[in-house]
């Protein structure tokens, strides 16, 4: 069986459509349709059925997904054990964080990396969470830094391994000027009755906020929803909105906002997470190493 049909086959019981696939693996529509009906010709057997605009994977596709599964896990461990054995830190690495991590520490740490690993070159692509993951299983990203807020590291036991970077307190943002300028610290429950503005970047990070609020007997009055933080600073600035963003995504803000903690103090664990067993390769080892000291 041919390992690129094997990982679409893969991809497709993730993605549910030729579309995603296609995505995923930068090919087209027409030719994931091809792959996998070659490799339903090398197994004799079918393997999707379509369902309106998607498929799904019959008994076959799902029990060959499985065997997929440990497939590239020991590929993946093979070369993971020949990286050890040359104990060279050079090639490619792919990093796919959230903005607020990719904004903030993982410059420096790229900095660094390319002073004391000149032959290591590495890509940065900003990505949510399940995005990210979704990525590092399909091989298309090595490390995913995450937050726990907007993804349970927990969920990928015994199929990823996770390093804990840091702690990311959230903040208030308020308007200069406005009527809690002057507390030490705001409850989510002083901030019944104002607008609010959110980062979608992540929507679980969204939900999560508005959950809090809800767990307290209110449904914040939403104006705002951005995946960019400029747009959130500017609504706040204007007096449009107030907002509840972590501090790592605060390190640039113009300086015209009101930043106050939240009581009681609210934090997120910020993760670097890798396939497992992949803390082993060196290039791998370095890379967490130094997103661990770059990490505030």
């Amino acid at each position: 069986m041919d390992f690129f049909r094997l990982r679409t086959l893969r991809e497709l019981s993730r993605r549910e459509t030729m579309a995603a696939v296609a995505d995923a693996l930068g090919i087209s529509s027409s030719a994931v349709s091809q792959q996998i009906a070659q490799l339903e010709d090398e197994v004799g057997i079918a393997l999707v059925e379509r369902r309106g605009r998607g498929v799904t994977l019959t008994p076959a596709g799902q029990r060959l997904v499985v065997h997929a599964d440990r497939i590239f896990g020991i590929v993946e461990e093979a070369k993971t054990d020949i990286a050890e054995l040359q104990n060279i830190v050079a090639g490619d690495l792919r990093i796919a964080a959230q903005p607020s991590a990719a904004s903030s520490f993982i410059p420096a740490a790229m900095r660094q990396l390319a002073t004391d690993h000149p032959h290591l070159d590495i890509v940065l692509t900003t990505m949510g969470p399940a995005e990210g993951v979704a990525a590092l299983r399909a091989w298309q990203t090595d490390i995913v830094v995450s937050d726990d807020i907007s993804f349970d590291p927990r969920t990928l036991e015994g199929t990823a391994d996770t390093l804990f970077l840091c702690r990311d307190q959230l903040f208030v943002l308020l308007p200069v000027g406005h009527r809690l300028e002057s507390e030490p610290v705001i409850e989510l429950a002083q901030l019944r009755d104002e607008h609010w503005a959110l980062d979608v970047a992540s929507s679980a990070y969204c939900r999560a906020i508005r959950q809090a609020c809800r767990d307290i007997g209110f449904d914040p009055m939403m104006n705002g929803f951005s995946d960019s933080f400029e747009v959130i600073f500017a609504l706040v600035e204007a007096g449009c909105s107030i907002s509840v963003m972590p501090g790592l995504a605060l390190r640039d803000f113009a300086g015209t906002l009101i930043v106050k903690p939240l009581a009681p103090a609210v934090y997120r664990g910020i993760h670097a997470i890798t396939r497992r067993g992949e803390g082993r390769n060196p290039k791998i080892a370095a890379v967490l190493g130094q997103l661990a000291r770059s990490a505030p």
